[in-house]
């Protein structure tokens, strides 16, 4: 049953504006983008797009992540909420619970129902998220008639940034081609979703190819296209253009549009239609519209950080931004919109390449580490499940064996250290239980501490080399406190944004706090970043 609260509808806007407050804010999230990508591609880029935004906004030019799991849900709760993993609880993309005993997905929720079909991939919402984000706190402050709407392919990536009293958030379902929510915002689809569903656009793309928008001999700023490291799409044979869409059978036939960039495409037209059905930014209460771009993330995952398909993604992806600009200068008004830009994690470069300009990387098998540790523990203590599982580079523990058995957890850290040292690739490991006994540079030991919630984390985690990481033999992933991993965009643009750059460091937990300041409202409740005072007018 659908949750009917103030926050579903916006009451009669007053006749005078609130506080001074631009219209609308626009918050972009592509996700995996590397700092380094707004100036490999700079040229490429037309002036209505990034360019706009680092020309005539303001730039955090070393904007980094301040927690250890770079993964996509605690990035965009992050960015939302000014918090960290330790505080928010969403320490990944899934995680192990000890509370219920189980591997928890971060926007699961088995309470609610599917809206817009019959299926499963709805059955989401926001609620292991444990603080409010800026969404949040915009209803608050305006006794809740500002909107919040929440956007992107990916469920978490349009839920998290939307928050709790969020009037929706919406994602693409694989098995339809259609954009779905939940229960826990609505009983149906507005008609404007459902008229957006209607026009069929993943029956459109599917039917094209994804040729380059270039010749492939001004993709200057990638490697050749035919590269034995990168992963071949679904029905190809080799990872080279022209990419013909070969849509699985049974029940994900749109799956593969992730991986292309109608997929950003199409997360543009809807955030238009969104703009659109909801009249958000016409009235004068501030709104908040939340854009996850999501298939960077599955492009780089496949083709890695040098790709002539990453490249030419990006000039494609910079050109839905400048429709999406036009549009806001159109139908909101030129001057009357904030927007920024920010991204969930950065990424390593696929092993294979890096490889080629001599620096050291490789690739760990997803069970080396487990089984190691599993070994161990059971030739030290005997059968037993000593550990409940191994994930996102952290070993838990079974707490009640080991006070069963009257194991302390010191010992084991002992153990599992001396042998997890002896596997290549692994430089230290870490006990959570225990930071600050550890000898380790303090930036680094921040970012652990930011991310251990003793409900939802692991005892010790396992610190692979630089340009090392587990299980993928083709393309690339992230998840570590290297700075190609933490390293990402924060840009700033439009009303009551001053122009210019820093090159301090600023770290993600400060986005949210800025975002309060410039709106005049309390940050949200986890937040623990400070406002980039010079970028605010």
């Amino acid at each position: 049953m659908a949750c009917t609260t103030f926050a579903q509808s916006k009451k009669a806007a007053p006749t005078t504006r609130f506080p001074d407050r631009p219209k609308l804010v626009v918050g972009i999230v592509v996700d995996q983008m590397r700092y380094d990508y707004l100036y490999r591609y700079y040229t490429k880029y037309g002036t209505a797009g990034f360019r706009r935004l680092m020309d005539e906004g303001f730039n955090c030019r070393n904007n980094h992540y301040h927690y250890a799991a770079t993964y996509t849900g605690p990035g965009h709760a992050a960015i939302y909420t000014g918090s960290a993993p330790a505080l928010n609880g969403i320490v990944g993309n899934d995680f192990y619970d000890r509370t219920l005993g189980r591997m928890v997905y971060c926007a699961e929720d088995t309470t609610v129902s599917t809206v817009g079909n019959s299926g499963t991939a709805g059955k989401m919402s926001p609620r292991n998220l444990l603080v409010t984000t800026i969404g949040d706190q915009l209803k608050l402050a305006t006794d809740g008639q500002a909107k919040v709407i929440g956007i992107a392919l990916k469920d978490r990536g349009a839920i998290l940034p939307a928050g709790h009293a969020a009037n929706a958030a919406y994602w693409f379902d694989s098995k339809d081609g259609n954009f779905i929510s939940s229960s826990f915002y609505q009983s149906e689809l507005p008609d404007w979703v459902q008229a957006f569903n209607n026009r069929k656009l993943g029956d459109k793309f599917l039917s094209q190819k994804w040729e380059p928008l270039l010749a492939m001999n001004q993709y200057t700023e990638s490697t050749t296209d035919d590269q034995a490291f990168e992963a071949a799409l679904t029905g190809e044979s080799k990872a080279v253009f022209p990419h013909e869409f070969v849509a699985t059978s049974g029940g994900s036939k749109y799956e593969i549009l992730r991986t292309s960039p109608y997929g950003d495409q199409i997360t543009k037209e809807f955030a238009l239609a969104a703009l659109k059905g909801e009249q958000l930014g016409q009235d004068n209460v501030t709104d908040l519209l939340c854009v996850s771009f999501s298939s960077p993330d599955y492009i780089g995952h496949a083709f890695g950080t040098h790709a002539v398909e990453t490249e030419d993604n990006y000039i494609r992806l910079d050109r839905q931004l400048a429709d999406l600009f036009n549009q806001l200068d159109a139908t909101v008004g030129k001057g009357e919109w904030t927007a920024f830009l920010s991204a969930d994690h950065g990424v390593a470069d696929v092993p294979g390449f890096a490889k080629t300009y001599r620096i050291p990387a490789d690739v760990k098998s997803y069970g080396e580490v487990g089984d190691a540790v599993k070994a161990a523990l059971a030739k030290a203590y005997g059968p037993g499940q000593w550990m409940l599982t191994y994930f996102n580079q952290q070993v838990y523990l079974n707490h009640a064996l080991l006070a069963e058995k009257k194991i302390a957890i010191q010992e084991v850290y002992e153990l599992i250290k001396s042998t997890l040292l002896n596997q290549k690739g692994v430089i230290n490991v870490l006990n959570l239980n225990n930071l600050g006994a550890e000898a380790f540079p303090e930036i680094q030991l921040n970012m652990l501490r930011n991310v251990y919630h003793p409900k939802r984390s692991g005892d010790f985690y396992v610190m692979f080399q630089s340009g090392w990481f587990e299980g993928r033999t083709k393309g690339t992933t992230h998840g570590t406190t290297y700075a190609y991993d933490t390293h990402v965009p924060f840009l700033l643009y439009g009303w009551g944004v001053r122009p210019g750059q820093t090159v301090r460091r600023t770290q993600i937990a400060d986005i949210a706090p800025t975002l309060a300041a410039l709106l005049g409202i309390l940050e949200p409740s986890g937040s623990i970043g400070h406002p980039v005072e010079e970028a605010l007018k």
